[in-house]
């Protein structure tokens, strides 16, 4: 049972806050008709358990007050260092099972060791879980000063590919035999390629080329936006990046039907939008990293392969001060992953200092995709009366013009107390 707004504990069935003529009769009738959803949780490496125990403590307060009538049953799961000292493994079967049984979990950061031919965990789970869509949305904060002009309303979502690209994991040293058998069966001896050379695949296909943009499509459809941007070098790239873009106007002709808007149609209409069309529009990545500082709002949804993605996510994140609001939720058909973007900052870890936000946001992304929305809306809220207040941790005091600096916890606790009056 959730405690005072001090507590961590990994399980909400608190009734608190409910009304007084409410019976015992009705309180039970509620407990029995409340859900229970099993959501896995992975603390993180770093600085990961403190800002996934404020996250819990947060989720689970929002929901012990909310009007969907459920709670969380967190499943803890290993992975990363943790993982590694105490199983050997950085990403244990048992982790990997629980997520297939439950089907939604929350990650804080993982540290991946660096050499030893070690894989990134998160590449790791997405692949293996077939994670293929990264939903980052990216906004601004009243209160919080934006280091750039144009970011004070600032708000769009980046939806990345997560499974293809560069970032496959389809690369050789060089000079290994499998560089140099690649080289020889490519025939690429006299084509300006060093015999030395490190090689990579990057594999774009149809299939997730097109269901990337589905999901592009799905989100923009469920949140009443109309902009969808495909972003891509296909300039330079024609037989990867350029077919990402074919494939990717011709799944949204497939979808929206009558309502596709085409930009030659948007340019020459005026640049209008007509309710009910959604306008589909393509960037070359270079100008949309300039669209991103120079004019934001003429976007919505970013669609975009791994690579592409990343950067642009980490840029758009950084238009509005940073990673420590940066939020993401990886998707696949069955199973949702929420996680922040930001690494594990093990010189700060154990000294109660780490920004929740970011996670936290990840989590409402979280709620809204388990169709928890009153609890996802509360803990949305609570962020925005304490940033509008100051009430920040330190990596945040810069931004306001009257900080008051909090810990971890004593942030949590706020933002407790903030649900407790909505």
């Amino acid at each position: 049972m959730l405690g005072s707004p001090g507590s961590s504990s990994y399980t909400s069935t608190s009734t608190s806050q409910e009304p007084l003529f409410l019976s015992e009769s009705s309180r039970e009738l509620r407990e029995l008709q409340q859900k229970t959803i099993p959501v896995v949780l992975i603390e993180g490496d770093g600085i990961g358990k403190e800002v996934s125990a404020a996250t819990v403590q947060v989720i689970n307060h929002a929901l012990s007050l909310s009007s969907d009538n459920a709670e969380i049953r967190w499943e803890k799961a290993l992975a990363g260092k943790e993982a590694l000292t105490q199983t050997g493994e950085l990403l244990p079967v048992e982790t990997i099972e629980s997520f297939l049984r439950h089907g939604a979990g929350l990650k804080g950061p993982l540290e991946t060791p660096v050499g030893g031919g070690f894989r990134s965990v998160n590449v790791a789970l997405r692949k293996l879980l077939d994670l293929y869509a990264n939903v980052r949305p990216v906004r601004s904060f009243e209160g919080l000063e934006n280091p750039l002009r144009t970011a004070d309303q600032f708000r769009l979502v980046i939806i990345r590919e997560n499974t293809e690209d560069v970032y496959a994991g389809l690369e050789f040293e060089a000079g290994s035999p499998e560089a140099i058998r690649l080289a020889e069966f490519l025939d690429l001896k006299g084509k300006g390629l060093d015999e030395n050379s490190a090689l990579g695949i990057k594999p774009i296909s149809e299939r997730a080329s097109r269901r990337i943009v589905a999901k592009g499509i799905e989100y923009a459809l469920a949140n009443g936006l109309n902009r969808i941007t495909l972003v891509h070098k296909g300039n330079i790239m024609k037989a990867t990046e350029g077919a990402f873009r074919d494939w990717g106007y011709d799944e949204a002709k497939q979808i929206l039907g009558d309502r596709f808007l085409p930009w030659k149609e948007f340019h020459l209409g005026g640049k209008t939008i007509a309710d009910g069309k959604i306008l589909v529009q393509d960037r070359i990545a270079d100008a949309m990293f300039q669209d991103l500082i120079l004019a934001p709002q003429n976007h919505q949804v970013l669609v975009t392969m791994n690579l592409n993605g990343d950067y642009l996510s980490d840029a758009a994140a950084a238009c509005v001060g940073g990673l420590g609001l940066a939020p993401g939720l990886n998707e696949g058909d069955k199973i949702r992953l929420a996680e922040a973007v930001h690494g594990t900052a093990p010189d700060i870890a154990g000294k109660g200092i780490a920004n929740p936000s970011a996670l936290l946001l990840s989590g409402v992304l979280l709620l809204r995709a388990l169709e928890l929305p009153d609890s996802a809306k509360r803990i949305e809220l609570a962020l925005e009366e304490n940033f509008s207040r100051g009430e920040v941790t330190g990596d945040l005091a810069y931004r306001h013009k009257n900080p008051h600096v909090l810990s971890t916890q004593a942030f949590a606790d706020s933002l407790c107390q903030r649900i407790d009056k909505s």
